[in-house]
């Protein structure tokens, strides 16, 4: 279903079952190029709340949810069963792989990777540019990379190109400057290692 006030451009291809809310815009061409020239897919299933932007060229998978408002640039690459909340923003060449889930007023810059059911808190900004404003910062761009089962706490600040392992959890609040190993719990401005996962309650 594709509420009246929706806009889908050209070479957008949905799965079955797809819902595109009010005044969405879906397959917008960015900078560059012409309605058309890039192929947009969502697959079956998916639901594109009110206001969202989706930019030509994204490859998503089935069960796509977005909350509101979100916006999606260009050539990302998103797989199944992913959720983007309400006001995030997903910049463009991101990798999301299955069961990502990315909560309200999320920033997610462009070279970040989400690997399998890593959990984004609200309000968390990933960054990518290790020295803004300097010569040639563009070349140098490298986002976060959240490996699998991650957590990353509400409000938290993840600085570019740090790796968050597998099954690791971000204390809320926290600005994670350097790597933090598989299955450790951290928290704090900077993040400092607290315990094992292994050793929570759950």
């Amino acid at each position: 279903m594709i509420a009246e006030t929706a806009k889908v451009y050209s070479n957008v291809k949905l799965g079955k079952n797809v819902i595109i809310e009010d005044f969405c815009l879906i397959g917008v061409p960015p900078r560059g190029t012409k309605d058309g020239e890039l192929e947009t897919i969502i697959g079956d299933n998916s639901v594109i709340r009110s206001h969202t932007v989706i930019y030509a060229g994204n490859k998503i998978g089935k069960n796509f949810q977005t909350g509101n408002k979100a916006n999606i640039r260009e050539l990302n690459d998103i797989a199944d069963n992913v959720s983007v909340g309400t006001l995030s923003v997903v910049e463009h060449h991101v990798t999301i792989e299955e069961g990502v889930r990315i909560h309200t007023q999320v920033f997610i810059p462009e070279f970040s990777t989400l690997k399998k059911n890593a959990w984004v808190g609200p309000n968390v900004v990933f960054t990518n540019a290790p020295y803004p404003q300097s010569k040639n910062v563009k070349d140098s761009l490298i986002g976060p990379t959240l490996h699998e089962n991650a957590i990353v706490g509400a409000n938290s600040t993840l600085l570019p190109g740090v790796h968050i392992g597998k099954d690791a959890i971000v204390g809320a609040g926290s600005v994670v400057t350097k790597n933090v190993p598989e299955g450790d719990v951290v928290a704090g401005n900077p993040a400092r290692f607290m315990k094992k996962k292994s050793e929570l309650p759950y």
